[in-house]
């Protein structure tokens, strides 16, 4: 039970953050997601069996309502509230900033802020925790909901059009899901997911379609650069790592519950998927909006998410493995595109850019941290590479039929490098505009040095070995615990 409080701390939070002020607020806000992270931290490192904690029961079609605590959930959970927490700390001097800029009055904003704040975290930290499907289903609509908000009060630009550019897409993603589950209810008799037997192709085919405008992949793709790029930085930076990514988690739960969909068209999506990263890759290079090249950078990476899903047990677990590595990597990349904007007066031009790294050091040196995990080099994103490759082999085999695809794949991972490395040469070397440094505030790059040490730790045992081995034992996901 005591994984139940550690959960109902951030909803709690939620209610008594508003009523404090602004640095109080974010201190405990931070310290409501640290709470379960090294909760969560305690059960991967020591193996705790999977376990449920059930809440109430409704008559079938629903089914029992419970909170499912196993080692995929617990991968996700500690990303969020990792990036929940740090986030949080970074948005302090940021929105403060925003809200000024806004000219608006900073205490009352705060409040209504960290309320919207605490509970888009929360809710995202309780979906990957849910085990029915309508529990989660109304998790993700809260996400939605707040997400929305948020950008709708704070944004930039056009910023009530980008919010309802983003509700309604997400809104048709929402009912294009629920329909999904519709159907699994009335086929199964219960939404419980321990419970579900089959998942049938059409109820597949709506969940489907919903998750890829939820991901978001290439064509369904065209509300994110629009979200991203116009979302106040801290809701960027939960949004393009956090949320989207759960879209591959809803994904995976029904996988595992019955691969029919996926096993069946499995080379058609995977060519789109791949086809996905490989086309968003190149678009980064065309970006000159420091946000919007970083959300193209996540169409790419959703792209191996989707990859991931189409290669049995090896993918799955790079699946998951690969959602930390985006997740911690994007929040320090959006929340160092923050930093520049709150001390660089708005820049967000890349061309009026360049040799950045003199006048502001420290974010420069996050940022680094930030494409390593997206480049998969010295980071966790280096084991979900490998697993993902491991997928592809173990599926296709290594045959002169099968070259296409591991090369294809290999130059996914390439392309992230490559765009990576482009960036920072672009955005913070070369000749400076300014070598004068400025002084900065801490929370601008402290918190995003944190969750980059924590990437590259969970690289090394024991994290890495905690980690692989708890997903490789988990009935459907691994290889009934032998390492691979």
């Amino acid at each position: 039970m005591s994984m139940l409080y550690f959960l109902l701390l951030p909803l709690i939070v939620v209610c008594i953050a508003p009523l404090l002020t602004p640095k109080k607020a974010t201190y405990l806000s931070s310290l409501a997601f640290i709470v379960p992270f090294f909760s969560i931290l305690y059960s991967l490192l020591f193996k705790s069996e999977p376990f449920v904690i059930p809440l109430m029961t409704f008559s079938p079609p629903i089914g029992e309502i419970y909170l499912n605590f196993d080692f995929i959930s617990h991968a996700f959970g500690l990303t969020i509230c990792l990036v929940s927490a740090m986030v949080a700390l970074f948005a302090l001097p940021y929105m403060k900033h925003r809200f000024e800029e806004m000219e608006r009055n900073v205490e009352s904003e705060f409040r209504k802020y960290i309320f919207l704040y605490d509970l888009y975290a929360a809710s995202m930290l309780w979906l990957v925790y849910s085990g029915n499907l309508i529990l989660l289903y109304v998790f993700l609509e809260i996400t939605l909901i707040t997400a929305f908000l948020l950008i709708y009060s704070y944004g930039y630009g056009n910023r009530r059009w980008v919010g309802l550019l983003y509700l309604i897409w997400c809104a048709v993603a929402g009912v294009l899901t629920l329909a999904g589950f519709i159907i699994i209810a009335f086929d199964n008799n219960t939404l419980a997911l321990d419970a579900l037997k089959n998942v049938g192709m059409l109820a597949w085919a709506f969940i489907f379609v919903g998750m890829l405008i939820e991901l978001p992949v290439l064509g369904p793709h065209v509300w994110l650069p629009w979200a991203h790029a116009e979302a106040p930085t801290p809701v960027s930076a939960l949004l393009s790592p956090l949320t989207v990514g759960l879209a591959g988690y809803v994904l995976l739960r029904i996988y595992l519950v019955d691969p029919i969909f996926i096993d069946t068209y499995r080379i058609p999506i995977l060519a789109y998927a791949i086809f996905s990263s490989i086309y968003a890759g190149f678009s980064v290079f065309k970006q000159t909006d420091f946000k919007r090249l970083l959300a193209y950078s996540t169409v790419s990476q959703m792209g191996y998410m989707l990859v991931a899903l189409c290669l049995g047990p090896f993918g799955l677990i790079g699946l998951v493995i690969q959602y930390m590595s985006h997740a911690f990597g994007k929040s320090i990349l959006f929340s160092s595109a923050g930093g520049i904007i709150a001390v660089h007066h708005g820049l967000r031009d890349i061309n009026k850019m360049g040799g950045l790294h003199d006048s502001i050091p420290t974010i420069s040196n996050a940022a680094v941290f930030g494409f390593l995990n997206l480049g998969g080099v010295l980071t966790v994103g280096m084991l979900g590479e490998f697993f993902i490759l491991r997928g592809v082999i173990d599926t296709f085999g290594v045959t002169t039929r099968s070259l296409p695809i591991i090369l294809a794949v290999i130059f996914m991972f390439i392309l992230s490098v490559w765009y990576g490395f482009y960036t920072i040469r672009k955005v913070f070397y070369g000749k400076p505009k300014d070598t004068k440094r400025l002084e900065i505030s801490r929370y601008f790059y402290v918190p995003l040095f944190i969750i980059g040490i924590l990437s590259v730790l969970l690289l090394f045992p024991p994290l890495s070995t905690a980690l692989i081995q708890g997903l490789n034992a988990m009935p459907g996901l691994g290889l009934g615990g032998v390492m691979p």
